[in-house]
């Protein structure tokens, strides 16, 4: 009897939820047309990747807003439309191909431009949240859109640098051409103090005024401050400013003032001089450029071990630990380098990384360098690549005067070649993207 019953209440119970079933699921089709949301169109396939309506939408509102601001009269819709599109289409051909190059930004570096969006606006989290919010954006929309041009820019700047060759005969010939002296020329930052003498003035009073602009340098010789003598005694506009001109190249200044300048070590003041206007005191505040520029180097050699699943931070401090006590004991830091470092641009080399000036490594491996005395074994430390120990072999003093002045040159020819070579290279990945638009 128990049996029969068990058998008879299944398709009873089977088939009253079934019932409730359709009855709610009827009740939520209806709620849903009610409230029924457009799906997302696709408006562009770029190679493995999609440009979504709702894309286009906000890029397009956030680019009228900005023209609206700039120009009285904007280009018909369908122009700016053809344009926006395009312009997502090439960022969705970067990001991919910044993926196919690894190319990842850290977080950090997004709270970065987050710190740099909020101090440019003068508002702080909550602030920027509350403003995002009034714009229908997030925090999290805010950090995605920065992650991606962050990304872009990597890309832009590691793939089309590598695309310019800039060769000695190069720098060379540009450092021969007024444009290439200019650009490696010094730039100094100015004080000045001005003394003026009126046209008209007897002798008599030009010796008083000449006379007043000794006393002045006098003053300064014997350390008086440059700003509060010339907030007192200048004439120049800019004497409520301490006297502070800002910095100039000296093919920016008149004649007689780059023939002064270019006798001054930084923190230095000239004697007076005199011109039509009157008697003139500088000061080299400070300087960048010319002359010569000695730099300490220095010689150093590491070991890399580098984290994965299977050697987190505990075992590579450790490993590197062991090494380091192995190489105080008298074994050969190169040969160790050879076996055990994962950096491949050095461990060929017994982890040699040559001569380095301040500013080639980054921060961690900076202050490991500082920190060493020559002969010594670091204790290990971390970087972004993995964890290190080094050894300092030897520093040196080296005037990197004329080295520094053909860095310049570089960077100046580089900097004009970027922009022709960037639009090419993005003419380039264009036309080699599958593009297939459906706006």
């Amino acid at each position: 009897m128990k049996v029969s019953m068990q058998k008879k209440l299944i398709p009873t119970f089977v088939a009253t939820s079934l019932v409730v079933g359709f009855a709610m699921l009827s009740s939520l089709m209806v709620f849903a047309q009610q409230d029924m949301v457009p799906l997302d169109r696709v408006v562009a396939i770029v190679d493995e990747d999609v440009v979504l309506e709702s894309e286009f939408n906000t890029r397009k509102v956030s680019v009228m807003e900005r023209l609206k601001g700039q120009y009285s009269q904007l280009p018909p819709e369908e122009v700016l439309n053809k344009q926006i599109l395009e312009q997502l289409i090439i960022e969705r051909v970067e990001l991919g191909l910044a993926k196919r190059y690894e190319i990842e930004v850290e977080e950090s570096e997004v709270d970065d431009a987050i710190g740099r969006v909020m101090q440019k606006n003068g508002l702080n989290q909550q602030q920027l949240e509350a403003s995002l919010a009034q714009q229908g954006l997030s925090l999290n929309g805010l950090r995605n859109k920065l992650r991606n041009e962050l990304t872009i820019s990597q890309l832009q700047q590691g793939v089309v640098s590598s695309r310019i060759k800039i060769s000695e005969r190069d720098v060379d010939n540009f450092l021969a051409t007024t444009d290439g002296k200019f650009a490696i020329s010094a730039d100094y930052h100015i004080g000045h103090i001005l003394i003026a003498v009126p046209s008209e003035a007897s002798e008599s009073e030009i010796t008083a005024f000449e006379s007043q602009a000794n006393a002045v340098y006098k003053q300064l010789s014997e350390g008086a401050e440059f700003a509060q003598m010339a907030i007192t005694h200048s004439k120049d506009q800019a004497a409520l400013n301490g006297g502070d001109i800002g910095w100039r190249k000296l093919a920016e200044l008149p004649e007689l003032f780059s023939a002064e300048l270019a006798k001054l070590q930084p923190g230095n003041v000239s004697k007076p001089f005199r011109s039509g206007a009157g008697f003139h005191i500088l000061k080299n505040i400070e300087q960048n450029g010319g002359g010569s520029k000695m730099v300490e180097q220095t010689h150093a050699r590491h070991i890399l071990i580098k984290t994965s699943e299977i050697m987190d931070d505990r075992q590579a401090r450790e490993k590197l630990l062991q090494l380091k006590e192995l190489i105080e004991r008298g074994e050969d830091f190169a040969k160790l380098a050879r076996e055990h470092s994962e950096d491949p641009g050095s461990m060929m080399s017994g982890g040699d990384l040559g001569w380095s000036m301040p500013g080639m490594f980054v921060k961690q491996f900076e202050d490991a360098i500082a920190n060493t005395d020559p002969g010594k074994i670091s204790r290990p430390f971390k970087t972004q690549f993995g964890w290190h120990i080094l050894q300092v072999l030897e520093r040196r003093m080296e005037d990197m005067g004329e080295q520094m002045k053909r860095n310049q040159a570089t960077n100046a020819l580089r900097s004009r070649r970027f922009d022709e070579e960037f639009q090419l290279w993005r003419t380039q990945i264009r036309e080699d993207a599958y593009v297939e638009i459906k706006l």
